[in-house]
């Protein structure tokens, strides 16, 4: 079993929108309507959007492969490219998406160090995130991981408002 880790280029802009599409639609599709997540995925992760955020240089995107194989991608946010006003010293990891067929290898937690390591390389004090509140298996991974709820803000699924609890961790 061997795991890698590779920062996205531009070449790597289909795959990561393929990889976007499935993990976010195999993750929520049964909690939400077709039509709102056709909405949000055709938002969120049309070409356009996601090569808009792979060119900001405060946006860093990694894949992850699992014996030679892309399993997922970590994404993370610096300065005004974090979706919350959290300030200079702080790192946002906005996505870690794994394939269905990968979960349960210890692919989250690999990314969710690395991201770690990138913000301690940059000098941040704090690492945060937002999940969705109906998301438990999340939730309980990033409680495991040393986070806490520190605060919560809107996520638009389609028209549906819900809720994504901030999670915070601070760095030694």
């Amino acid at each position: 079993m061997t795991i890698n880790i590779k920062k996205c280029t531009f070449e790597d802009l289909h795959t990561l929108q393929e990889i976007s599409y499935e993990t976010f639609n195999d993750t929520f599709k049964h909690q939400n309507t077709p039509e709102n997540m056709n909405a949000y995925l055709e938002r969120a992760f049309n070409l356009k959007q996601v090569e808009k955020e792979l060119s900001n240089h405060s946006s860093h995107f990694f894949f992850v492969y699992f014996n030679n194989e892309v399993s997922g991608y970590l994404k993370v946010n610096t300065n005004d490219a974090q979706s919350e006003e959290m300030g200079d010293d702080s790192l946002e990891i906005e996505r870690i998406y794994i394939k269905s067929k990968f979960q349960k290898h210890g692919l989250g937690k690999y990314l969710l160090n690395q991201a770690m390591e990138l913000a301690m390389e940059r000098n941040k004090k704090k690492l945060w995130l937002g999940v969705w509140e109906k998301n438990e298996n999340a939730i309980a991974f990033y409680k495991k991981m040393g986070f806490v709820q520190t605060g919560a803000h809107s996520f638009y699924m389609g028209d549906e408002e819900q809720t994504d609890f901030i999670m915070t961790k601070t760095l030694l």
